[in-house]
């Protein structure tokens, strides 16, 4: 028998509410639920500021969802909506009762020793690949604001125009962009009940979080959530054969960044910058981060890099100009372009159809490209290096 809303609903009946108090369907903190074949999705509303201490109630969901009969997966998140779903019940206060302080933990001196802190991991140990997929990159920004994600779909795109498989996951579970980008809505169907089948759109497979919670709900997930669902989302979906997958990072060098350096065999990273100097700061960062985790640095582009006046032509440096390409020369990394400022790149993004595919022949769509055909380039040199560090061994 397939899994009900009823069913699952009252199966979350006899998970109490914050503080003991009632349940938190009678409460009203279960959001509308999500059934994809086998797999459950649905949040809980919590206030933000106790989010840390009710991940014990959210587990407990998941718990008696995945125990339901027919029950292939749950995915249960914590958001922080004042309403919505017919959450109209407040969550009830915290009680403040002394706590008896927790005893000491006991260190054995046969524990096993930790690794060295500053023993950098090497770049293939422990990370397993995703079948089918050729190679994994990721876009990254050190802050948010300079156009990363909308320099993701184009370069994408662009590896596509150049005759790449090519697939995006949309890695920021806080704020997923992929949805608007690409104008797509709806839910992602079921392999069997087992996978997820991405998200399709001018010959791109996507994956996003986007496409799993309404736009307007806000994630408050803690890093092992965050993990999960990025594991989730990479390894549980039927991407098939890809040339290439781009990962479209989060802002800045926190809980998805890390999950992706460590257990992902990235084949590197792009860094997206503006080119003043506090964004370049930041950038640094997300530099100096991919460095630490022994992940190629495929090259920065410049985003918002020169405006040109559409009545005069004449060019105006907003942001200066510049700043990426010479921390990439002072680095010793490759540039791989400068994206000007331009209405249409905003317009077409926001409509759901970006410049590459919108307006193939422009001359923004040419920079893509370019920076793409760049990008490729640099993960056959990368490939060709780690194959040429591997040792040959002969037998005479």
């Amino acid at each position: 028998m397939p899994v009900t809303k009823e069913a699952v609903i009252e199966r979350l009946r006899t998970v109490n509410g914050p503080d003991f108090t009632g349940n938190i369907v009678d409460l009203g903190l279960v959001s509308d639920i999500f059934i994809a074949d086998s797999k459950v999705f649905f949040s809980i509303t919590v206030p933000a500021e106790r989010a840390r201490e009710m991940e014990p109630l959210r587990a407990a969901a998941e718990r008696v969802v995945k125990a339901m009969p027919g029950v292939a997966g749950a995915m249960v998140a914590l958001t922080a909506e004042k309403k919505g779903g017919g959450m109209e019940a407040p969550v009830p206060p915290r009680p403040a009762p002394p706590r008896p302080a927790a005893p000491a933990p006991r260190h054995s001196a046969a524990a096993a020793p930790r690794p060295a802190p500053h023993a950098p991991p090497s770049r293939t140990q422990g990370k397993r690949g995703v079948p089918g997929v050729g190679a994994i990159i990721a876009v990254a920004s050190g802050k948010g604001g300079v156009g990363k994600s909308t320099t993701a779909i184009n370069i994408a795109l662009g590896l596509l125009a150049n005759g790449l498989k090519v697939g995006v996951l949309d890695a920021d579970i806080y704020g997923p962009s992929m949805p608007r980008l690409l104008d797509i809505h709806g839910r992602p169907q079921t392999v069997d009940g087992k996978v997820l089948k991405p998200m399709e759109k001018y010959g791109l497979k996507v994956m996003s979080m986007g496409f799993l919670v309404d736009e307007e709900t806000p994630m408050i997930w803690r890093g092992p959530m965050v993990m999960s669902a990025l594991t989730q989302m990479l390894r549980e979906v039927e991407w098939g054969e890809l040339d290439i997958l781009v990962v479209d990072m989060p802002p800045g060098t926190g809980d998805a960044q890390l999950t992706m350096a460590q257990q992902v065999p990235l084949a590197g990273a792009v860094i997206v910058s503006t080119p003043q100097d506090l964004a370049l700061i930041d950038a640094r960062k997300g530099l100096n981060m991919f460095k630490k985790v022994d992940v190629p640095l495929l090259g920065i582009v410049e985003n918002m890099s020169y405006f040109v006046a559409p009545d005069t032509g004449k060019r105006y440096d907003i942001f200066g100009h510049g700043g990426a390409r010479k921390e990439a020369e002072r680095l010793g990394v490759t540039f791989l372009g400068e994206v000007p400022l331009q209405m249409e790149i905003r317009e077409t993004s926001d409509s759901g159809s970006p410049v590459v595919v919108s307006n193939s022949e422009g001359p923004e769509a040419k920079i893509y490209r370019g920076i793409a055909s760049k990008v490729w380039e640099r993960v056959t040199e990368e490939r060709a290096a780690a194959e040429a560090s591997v040792p040959n061994i002969v037998f005479e």
